[in-house]
């Protein structure tokens, strides 16, 4: 048999577009961080491609992977959000949304959105909550999650600092009682997002964060990136 020649680029439809996210949830509040800047290999698509929508006064989706189908992803979760609020009354828990949106990423596991996604809120009992997934829709509730080019650095900081994996000096049932107060998971964020826009081309032009909680609802701070 004659092997197959194949001429110039072969047509990719996935593209991994960069960027990172990072969610952290305390005992009645959630951070979410996301840098601005979309890449295509050594080329900038731009400087401001926000990551992260909001889409209650409670909740928010991040995402990183293929741009076209995070804003699809997005599109179609506002959409489901919006069919609730008429045929119930009220908004969508994030319980709910994270469950909705499990249920989107199976259903298109033969052709998967190219995301990786956090969903972020106030749970029904004031709690702050945090939600990732896997392409084909496997959900886990977690305390704090890392994704994009960035998570091999972001994550294994917050593993230590806020998990205390491989900590000595806490006992493992002592874990839960060090949760981070509210100022402490926004410098958290701040401050290795400032360092894996140092280490990483994809991640940088600024960051955005929004914080959640149950009083004071959704509020959101822009901050500079390293630009280069």
């Amino acid at each position: 048999m004659v092997p197959t020649e194949h001429h110039g680029d072969q047509w990719e439809p996935y593209v991994d577009n960069g960027g990172s996210t990072l969610a952290i949830a305390g005992e009645d509040f959630v951070v979410i961080g996301s840098d601005t800047r979309s890449s295509d290999g050594y080329n900038i698509n731009t400087r401001y491609d926000p990551k992260a929508f909001k889409f209650t006064n409670n909740t928010v989706l991040a995402t990183t992977g293929y741009r076209a189908d995070c804003k699809s992803m997005a599109k179609s979760v506002q959409a489901q959000i919006t069919k609730y609020a008429h045929d119930h009354g009220k908004e969508m828990s994030v319980e709910a949304m994270a469950q909705m949106l499990s249920i989107m990423m199976y259903q298109k596991r033969f052709f998967s959105y190219y995301v990786f996604p956090i969903v972020a809120g106030i749970d029904k009992e004031g709690k702050g909550a945090v939600y990732s997934y896997d392409p084909v829709g496997n959900m886990e509730r977690v305390g704090f999650r890392a994704f994009g080019s960035s998570s091999a650095l972001l994550q294994p900081f917050i593993d230590d600092q806020l998990g205390f994996k491989n900590r000595a000096d806490i006992k493992p049932e002592e874990r839960e009682l060090h949760l981070p107060d509210l100022q402490q998971a926004k410098n958290i964020i701040t401050d290795v997002f400032n360092g894996a826009a140092e280490r990483d081309i994809y991640t940088g032009d600024g960051l955005q964060l929004f914080t959640i909680t149950k009083e004071g609802g959704i509020e959101l701070e822009e901050l500079p990136l390293k630009r280069d």
